[in-house]
């Protein structure tokens, strides 16, 4: 019989190597992104509304577009996904019964309450633990199908999220039309119709939002008091989680988490393929992924960065994004294989180790540089000067996380989630020999 103090975490000794060096890697990668919206106003896609959109500013946008926008999101939801499985999978082969589901569902119940703390309290508007918590209650029922079935269920569940694309485009050229014969009536001196009123009231919304006085009044607003920083934010946070889950997350992250577990059953994640196989991974997944990634940052620089040009690129978004993504998972995999290096893969293991930590502790170092409850820097910085900081966040942890783990077996946050996950206080300071 299984008792309850023999269901414990995966210990250091079961993890697998690359797993944690992947985790680690995608970690920065995810920085990489969000660091566009914890210092910039309105910013994260267009760069033309706040941070610089000519010179340095715009390569930053173009190459972070083309290699890491949505594809950091895919492998983050990839590893989640695995992560999952393996838990459930452990678990059940441990003869668990149903406290593997007890585990498994107090785990991610914990996660979304990590995610409400770190979105409204922590102040990032673009946390994710939340929107994953709420996926991975839909992982559990898709975890015994076979890779085949669940990259089919991945594909069909991202099919309807570029046909929900596709009716949006096709709405916005019908507004944008709209806007137009608003422009040619009022040029007339004719009334407008209640449908082109409506249009009008919109068309003016998205201006607002977009002009440099919003943009003042937003980076204003980011640079008070702690308290005032909450009230200014909370109803932001609350959009994102009322919207986000049914109109992205189910296509845009779910179908990750499925791609994860059948690579992960196919033994690709683990690095057990030969060079070949990851060499081919690269080079079809960039050639396909790539193309229609550079199609689309060059339709959106050549029209202006136009709302039909985002709203349009939208359609073949996924396209682009996960051959993309499959591409770096080729080429995290080689890195793992090749004997070289081998500091560095400490390294980021140990961050990868570390992940739920270390990503918060990017939105802690957000608010204290950008925010007014520290030196309250927002919209102070160039799109290209931000990744200064970036760089500067990833030596930092590149060095703490393994100190950490050379005394501790758990990060921080980790340990406070499998206790909680468990009900039981886990062992987190290592015995060290002198």
């Amino acid at each position: 019989m299984t008792t309850a103090t023999s269901l414990t975490p995966l210990q250091p000794t079961d993890r697998i190597h690359s797993l944690d060096i992947m985790r680690g890697i995608v970690l920065f990668g995810i920085l990489l992104m969000n660091i566009h919206m914890m210092g910039l106003a309105n910013a994260y896609s267009d760069p033309t509304v706040a941070g610089g959109s000519r010179g340095w500013d715009l390569y930053t946008w173009m190459v972070t577009n083309m290699l890491f926008e949505g594809t950091m999101r895919a492998l983050f939801s990839l590893l989640f996904g695995v992560g999952m499985y393996i838990l459930l999978d452990r678990l059940e082969k441990k003869g668990a019964g149903i406290k593997a589901a007890d585990i498994y569902f107090r785990r991610l119940l914990w996660l979304l309450i990590f995610g409400l703390i770190h979105g409204y309290i922590l102040l990032w508007t673009g946390e994710i633990l939340y929107n994953y918590a709420l996926m991975g209650f839909l992982v559990y029922s898709f975890r015994n199908m076979s890779p085949k079935k669940l990259i089919l269920s991945s594909i069909i569940l991202l099919a309807f999220g570029s046909a929900w694309s596709y009716i949006d485009y096709k709405k916005d050229v019908k507004f944008m039309a709209d806007v137009e014969q608003v422009n040619q009536y009022q040029a007339e001196g004719k009334p407008l119709t209640d449908e082109l009123k409506e249009a009008s009231l919109k068309w003016d919304q998205i201006q607002s939002k977009r002009s440099p006085e919003a943009v003042a009044k937003f980076n204003s607003s980011m640079r008070k008091g702690y308290f005032d920083l909450v009230a200014f934010l909370a109803p932001i946070n609350r959009d994102y989680n009322q919207h986000d889950p049914y109109r992205w997350d189910v296509w845009d992250v779910l179908s990750m988490m499925l791609i994860g577990i059948a690579l992960f059953k196919l033994k690709i994640l683990s690095a057990g393929k030969s060079y070949l196989f990851y060499t081919m991974m690269v080079v079809i997944g960039y050639l396909i992924g790539l193309s229609v990634n550079y199609y689309e940052t060059m339709h959106i620089v050549h029209q202006d960065f136009s709302m039909l040009s985002f709203s349009k690129t939208n359609i073949t978004y996924d396209l682009g994004r996960v051959p993309t993504a499959l591409g770096h998972v080729g080429l995290i995999m080689l890195f793992c294989k090749l004997p070289v290096l081998k500091w560095l893969k400490s390294a980021l293991s140990s961050v990868g180790k570390m992940a739920l930590t270390n990503y918060v502790m990017h939105s802690v170092f957000a608010l204290f540089i950008f925010t007014g409850a520290g030196f309250g820097l927002f919209g102070t910085f160039s799109r290209h000067e931000l990744l200064y900081i970036v760089f500067a966040i990833w030596i930092f942890q590149l060095i703490i996380s393994p100190i950490w783990l050379k005394y501790f077996h758990f990060g921080p946050l980790e340990w406070i989630w499998r206790n909680l996950s468990y009900q039981k206080k886990h062992r987190i300071k290592k015995d060290l020999q002198s």
